[in-house]
């Protein structure tokens, strides 16, 4: 793995973490949905949510989480 892309993994644990401080749930959903595969169907049957929930949390959590990793304030 290049130094550029080390970085990057590093800067989106970093982030995820943070995220995971003050809403595990928005967490999870990242983690099944990017690093799991997992459809919106079936991130709300794992966490016991809805599949608007599910869709809410992802659309935030992926904000915030490019906001975090790019370092737009």
């Amino acid at each position: 793995m290049s130094d550029g892309r080390s970085a990057e993994v590093v800067a989106l644990d970093d982030a995820l973490r943070g995220l995971a401080s003050f809403d595990e749930r928005k967490s999870q959903i990242v983690e099944l949905r990017f690093f799991g595969g997992l459809s919106i169907e079936e991130t709300a049957g794992v966490l016991g949510v809805a599949p608007g929930t599910v869709m809410r949390d992802w659309t935030l959590a992926k904000a915030w989480l490019r906001k975090e990793i790019t370092g737009d304030r």
